[in-house]
This record gives structure tokens, sequence and C-alpha cells, in this order.
């Protein structure tokens, strides 16, 4: 009975950080929603920076469950720049945690208010968040001849003339690599040798559709690309086989105990400009990303597993960064929770928020 008491308790480790992430949701909502309608007769630039704040404070308590509550230990590799830029994050996807490696990245340049994502389109249906992620700059794209560069260019120039501070996050490869749907893997590298690229094996194709866009649209207001290889410990089982890397409720559930992170800081004159270019010159990333992660995972010298090639940090995120932020949404929720007419506020942004969000994403790009 005592073993099925710590066996129970272990399983709802993800549910305090859940509830916590997903509970404070529509206060954020509520406090944003204020802003966006007293800011409605400022420029622009204005509302942003506040915009940008205000998501500083969500996201960094988001950050308090998946660094400090998990006390996963985070090493980073290569050149990650102290000082905040404009620029394009690339990296390899495998699981839902990869979302959150950016947020890792940004914090510790204090550039965790800039983060913006280039999401698959059927993301902006999620209750409250996925209108929210639109709102804040993301991007919303439909997979290849659905793809509408057009839209994705205007949305990108709209958040250069309002001088939005860009922390641009693209997963090229489309989808996630997932060892347990075999066929997805055997589609991609099928490609590449149709396509006469190298066949790649811990990563997918990338498609270069999006970055492409992203990059030239913004050349002459990006500072660099940050090209970023992410690899979670402890992913292969007892034959030396990749499996599935950890979702988020495992990864709360403290089922990983490092992430390792490799960072190679591009400048914008080494990529070349013109789509066919820039599609081999993505390819040659990836490849670059395949021999890291032939190297962690595959290695034939056991003591050269489980780490990147070269120096690295062990990077952890003090309290400071995150506690505050916690305390404060938190506070403000259970203030609301307490009252009825809060309840009742509560309950409401939840479902109008929800029904106006997926009404505005329908007609809005």
């Amino acid at each position: 009975m005592l073993l099925s008491l710590v066996l129970h308790t272990y399983s709802t480790r993800s549910v305090l950080p859940a509830a916590v992430m997903m509970g404070t949701a529509p206060t954020y909502v509520l406090a944003w929603g204020a802003w966006r309608l007293l800011s409605a007769v400022l420029p622009a630039r204005f509302y942003r920076e506040v915009d940008d704040r205000l998501y500083t404070i969500y996201q960094s308590m988001v950050l308090f469950f998946f660094e400090n509550y998990t006390g996963v230990q985070v090493i980073i590799y290569g050149d990650l720049p102290k000082n905040k830029e404009n620029v394009i994050y690339l990296s390899n996807h495998q699981c839902t945690v990869d979302w959150i490696i950016a947020d890792m990245l940004a914090i510790r340049q204090n550039a965790l208010g800039h983060v913006r994502y280039v999401l698959k389109d059927g993301l902006k249906w999620l209750p409250l968040y996925g209108w929210y992620f639109s709102q804040h700059g993301g991007v919303y794209v439909k997979r290849s001849a659905k793809f509408n560069e057009k839209e994705m260019r205007e949305k990108l120039r709209a958040q250069m003339k309002a001088e939005t501070p860009m922390y641009l996050v693209i997963f090229p490869e489309g989808t996630r690599y997932n060892p347990e749907i075999p066929k997805v893997i055997a589609d991609s590298q099928s490609f590449a040798e149709k396509e006469g690229l190298a066949v790649l094996k811990h990563v997918l194709t990338p498609r270069v559709k999006a970055t492409h866009v992203a990059i030239d649209t913004m050349k002459d207001y990006l500072d660099a690309v940050y090209d970023v290889t992410v690899a979670y410990e402890g992913t292969v089982d007892h034959k030396g086989q990749r499996k599935l890397a950890p979702s988020m409720t495992e990864f709360l559930c403290k089922e990983c105990p490092r992430v390792h992170i490799f960072i190679d800081r591009i400048e914008l004159k080494d990529i070349p400009e013109e789509q066919i270019y820039m599609r081999r010159w993505l390819h040659e990333r990836f490849e670059i990303k395949d021999k890291l992660l032939i190297e962690f995972y595959d290695a034939k010298d056991s003591k050269r597993r489980n780490k990147f090639p070269g120096k690295s940090v062990h990077s952890k995120l003090s309290l400071k960064k995150t506690l505050p932020s916690l305390l404060f949404l938190g506070g403000l929720t259970a203030s609301m929770l307490l009252t009825e007419s809060g309840r009742k506020l509560y309950v409401k942004t939840w479902i109008y928020g929800t029904l106006i969000g997926c009404l505005w994403v329908s007609i809005k790009p």
C-alpha cells in the first residue's frame, strides 16, 4: 500500500505545475486585455513594450517549473551572447519541451519577452493561448502547397514597422522526430535521397519555406541566426536505440536529468539569399546537427556519449528570475478566486476568451 501511495504521488508531480500554468492563464489574459484596450490610441511600439513585459512575467513563471521545480541541469555549448539580439532561432524538433528550450536560452539573454513562434496552423485553436500567441507576434503557417508566403511576410513587416524586438523560433523539420513513428523518418530519408541530399539519421529533412521567408523579409532587421541543437539525456534504451523525447508531463515529473543545448551563432552575411541555395545551406546545417547527435547518442567511446563536443557550461537559473512571477500571478489568481464575482469573471474569461479567440483567428491571419 505504501508503494502504491509513493507511485501515485510520483505520477501526480506534474499536476501542480499544470494547474498553476493553466490556472493563471485567465488572469494573464485579463491583464493583457486591459492593456490592449488602454493602448488602442497609442503607437504600436508602446503596446509591444508592455506586452513583452507581461509575456516575460508569464513565461518566467513557466520556467520556474521547468527549471527550478524539476531541478534539471541545463548544459550549454557554443556561443550564446549575453546581450539580447534580433534573431531567428532554428532548432531540431522532437517534443513539446522544445518550445521551452527557446525560453531557457532567451531568459539568459534578458530577451524572454521577445520570443515569438512560427507555429503550425492547427495550434491557433488552443483555448486562450492560440489567440494570444498570434497577438504576441506569432505566425501560423500551413504546410506544403497551402503555405501562404504573402501572409507571413505581411505579418513580419508589421512587426518590423512597430520596431518589435524579434526572437523568432522556427522548427524547420515541420513535425517532430519521433522514433515510435518510423514511417515519418523513412519518408523523410527517402525524400532526401530522391533530391540528392544527405540522408539524416537523428533529425528529419528540413523544409526551407518559412526559414527563407523569415530571413529574406527581415534580413536588414536581424543581428544573427541561432542554429540550436537540443538533446535530452536518457532518451536511449538499453540497446542504444533512440527513445521518444520527454513530453512536458514527463519533463515536469523530473524524468529528464539533463538537457544539452549546442548554439552556433551565424552571421547573416554567411547565409545565401536565394531560396534554392538557402535550401542547400539549411540542409547542411541539419547535417551538422545530425553529426552532433550521432556523437551524443552513438559514439563508440562511451565517455563521449551524452555530451556534445567542446566546452560546456552548467547554467543554473536563479530563483530571482522566476519566483517573483510565480508569486505575482499566483497571488492575483488566488485573490480573484476568493470572491464570487471574481470566480464568475474567471470562468467567463475561459469561456468567452476562448470563443472570441477562435472567432478572431478564423478571420485574421
